[in-house]
């Protein structure tokens, strides 16, 4: 194995550690303080390559980047060639005012998109010259030996030599909303995807629990998120559908210019005994009439009016051109985890071993909703099952959740905050619990012991509260359990994971005799099976509205996730988008299958689920190819690839990564889904208003050269006049053609 940047990103799980620590040439006392400065020096610092703001000057010459501009710039300078200053001069009025609007609004967005970036130094814990230091993440080189524990964010992408309970988040990488078990021990194969590398953490991750100690194989460009980066900053994305407009446009007018200007010529000096010099300079006057000079600004404004519109909604347009392209767009491919979703576990329901269930509202940490009981909110005091098992899930929990300056705070596992915001729901706070049962001893949460404990102080007696994975927790309840019950406990479990629940057990027992402080807590045995919590990532408010009301206006929304299955295809049925498994499509379907092949795949499916990156590139690409004005919504720098190739690509403003908001032409400030319908129909108002102008210009252009042909008139004027909905073409006084504009 070498050192290069395919391998850092692909192979660096397969093999032995020897294997690896021989490649990087360093040990598990780390690297010498010489050694990391050298490979400073040769690998660079630790940072993805980044785009600083666009400066002004630069977005000012974007406004020139047009076909039809550069036709106006070509008859301002005929104009002053033939001695017709006053024309040339309005044409130069008309390019700078265009200019000026348009950068003024461009710069505008610019600014706000760049104001969203989060400034976040991290720091990372590594062993050099035999000894744990803490140094800055951009510090921290290939072969460096790495600690992580919980809270922490992978600074690279690094081989796990141990790990004790690992758990990380990498939604924003492989848009798994769950945090993922990591093992050191595992050993797969070489196409493993980025989401099956148990043995890896990945630049970027998050660590939800445990810690871990690694050996660091890949920094900056050379990690899986800077190969993204890469990718992003290497594609080219969809042209503008305006852009493609007005090229045709200013192939007609030219082409019909030239055309006229050649058979006008033509006779003049044949049949009409004009000489060269007269022929010549009516024909260029003829063709600089014919270009419809205010043109560019009446699309610029229109397209200014919708971009200032947009903003009083909290939407930033980062360029015009992006507006129309809303309007045009035919599908959009949606991520799912922070778009659709909150990406913040919440308990959607409590079944009681009963088999009472109770809906829980809400979504998110924050623990804004109730239980309910038959259509109503659901009292714990008058349903004490219902009370032991909240209690139970309350106690049984290493997370914090408290609320500040207004809102609420939380740090922890997921699956522990959900249990505390129930709690809060319900009118159970853990440090008033707490207060009535003192814990006096815990057993942590263990993967590969699928279960944590809590032993409390009640009276004169010690109970233990356990929660842990439904299969687990039942085995210990023992003989409290029939095998009947058994039984049907396992369906109800089985049936909540199908509708795509993360289900958790909670039980609690009392113990014979208390255990004394700083003894190792005895296993729980024969428990006592409170019930089940359900939860799930639920949807963002609004965004079924949302989908809604893009199938209303004629625009697809497919959801493009790399999530479960059966997580993609329960948030699927809530939105409306599927309601059968063989409507969703995972990453084992695509592979293999050439764009054609994608694009019929496209048109038919709407749930592509467990795909990686570089497939959520290719459905985009197959989606074009299919004849789709294509935009893509997300939010992690898994989506940036996606983004950057879609005709238009739409970060969340407030959950989106950096990559992902660099890449976007529309940010959705607040993560508000039910802004993306509106933006649509404002972008088909604007696109209207962009096509009745390019006609009306079409339309004085033709009526100009059908009127110096038909009757030899030297055009001098051409004006719009309208008349309520009706526009009409003047030339030299006399009406010559209408038009409606509605």
């Amino acid at each position: 194995m070498t050192l290069t940047r395919k391998q850092d990103a692909r192979e660096w799980h397969v093999g032995l550690v020897e294997t690896v620590f021989e490649a990087l040439n360093t040990s598990e006392t780390g690297l010498s303080q010489g050694e990391v400065e050298r490979r400073r020096q040769e690998y660079g610092p630790n940072v993805l390559p980044e785009r600083g703001p666009t400066p002004l000057w630069r977005i000012v010459l974007r406004q020139f980047v047009s076909p039809l501009i550069y036709i106006l710039v070509a008859a301002a300078v005929v104009s002053a060639l033939i001695g017709d200053l006053k024309d040339a001069a309005f044409i130069a009025v008309v390019l700078m005012l265009n200019a000026v609007i348009g950068a003024w609004q461009e710069w505008q967005a610019e600014q706000s998109s760049h104001a969203l970036k989060k400034l976040l130094r991290m720091h990372a814990l590594v062993e050099r010259d035999g000894e744990a230091r803490e140094v800055m993440a951009e510090d921290v080189v290939p072969g460096d030996v790495l600690w992580l524990e919980s809270g922490n964010r992978v600074p690279a992408d690094t081989r796990l030599l141990s790990a004790q309970g690992l758990e990380v988040y990498e939604s924003l990488l492989t848009g798994e909303s769950l945090a993922v078990r990591k093992d050191a021990d595992w050993r797969g194969d070489q196409d493993a995807t980025l989401a099956d590398r148990q043995n890896m953490a990945f630049a970027g991750s998050l660590v939800a629990r445990g810690r871990a100690k690694g050996i660091v194989v890949s920094t900056g460009t050379a990690t899986s998120v800077g190969q993204l980066a890469l990718d992003v900053m290497g594609s080219s994305g969809g042209k503008p559908p305006l852009l493609d407009r007005m090229e045709r446009f200013t192939n007609y007018v030219a082409v019909g210019t030239l055309a006229a200007a050649a058979a006008i010529g033509t006779l003049g000096i044949v049949l009409g005994g004009y000489t060269l010099t007269e022929t010549f300079f009516f024909v260029v006057a003829l063709a600089v009439s014919a270009i419809p000079e205010g043109l560019p600004v009446a699309i610029t404004v229109a397209l200014a009016v919708a971009t200032t519109r947009m903003a009083r909604r909290n939407v930033i347009v980062r360029q015009l051109t992006a507006v129309e392209g809303l309007g045009s767009c035919t599908l959009i491919a949606t991520d799912k985890t922070g778009t659709l979703t909150c990406n913040e576990l919440t308990v959607r329901e409590v079944c009681l071993a009963n088999g009472e269930v109770f809906p829980v509202t809400g979504q998110g940490f924050s623990p804004h909703g109730e239980v309910l009981h038959a259509g109503s909110r659901a009292e714990t005091a008058d349903h004490s099952r219902l009370s032991a098992t909240i209690r139970a899930a309350v106690l049984c929990n290493e997370a914090e959740l408290h609320q500040r300056n207004g809102g609420w705070a939380w740090r922890g596992d997921a699956v522990d905050i959900a249990a505390l915001s129930l709690g809060v729901k319900s009118g159970m706070h853990r440090e008033q619990v707490l207060d009535a049962f003192p814990q006096v001893n815990s057993i942590p949460f263990e993967p590969e012991h699928q279960f944590a404990a809590s032993y409390h102080r009640s009276s004169e007696r010690v109970e233990v509260f356990v929660k842990g994975a439904p299969e687990r927790v039942l085995d210990m309840c023992g003989d409290q359990l029939s095998q009947a019950d058994r039984r049907r406990l396992d369906q109800v479990a089985t049936g909540m994971a199908a509708r795509g629940l993360r289900v958790l057990a909670v039980a609690s027992g009392r113990l014979a005799e208390s255990p004394r402080p700083g003894d190792v807590p005895p296993r729980p045995g024969n428990l006592t099976l409170h019930g089940f919590l359900g939860m799930i990532d639920p949807l963002r408010a609004g965004a079924r509205e949302a989908v809604a009301d893009c199938h209303r206006a004629g625009v697809m929304v497919s959801m493009v996730t790399g999530d479960h299955r059966v997580t993609a295809l329960a948030i699927a049925r809530e939105l409306g988008l599927a309601d059968r498994d063989d409507q969703v499509v995972t990453a084992a379907d695509i592979d293999g299958k050439s764009v054609d092949e994608l694009a019929g795949m496209v048109q038919r499916v709407r749930v592509f689920a467990r795909v990686t990156p570089r497939q959520k590139l290719q459905i985009v690409e197959a989606a074009r190819k299919a004849g789709h004005f294509v935009a893509v919504t997300g939010d992690g720098v898994n989506d940036a690839p996606a983004l950057a190739t879609a005709h238009i690509g739409v970060a969340m403003g407030g959950a989106g990564s950096d990559v992902a908001l660099e890449t976007a032409d529309v940010v959705l400030m607040g993560d508000d889904l039910r802004k993306l319908p509106f933006a649509v129909q404002l972008g088909r108002a604007a696109q209207s208003a962009v096509r009745t102008n390019i006609a009306v210009a079409l339309g004085v252009a033709v009526v100009l050269i059908v009127a110096a042909v038909a009757g030899w008139v030297q055009v001098s004027q051409a004006v719009l006049l309208h008349e309520g909905s009706t526009v009409f073409v003047v030339v030299n006084g006399l009406r010559m053609l209408w038009f409606r504009d509605d």
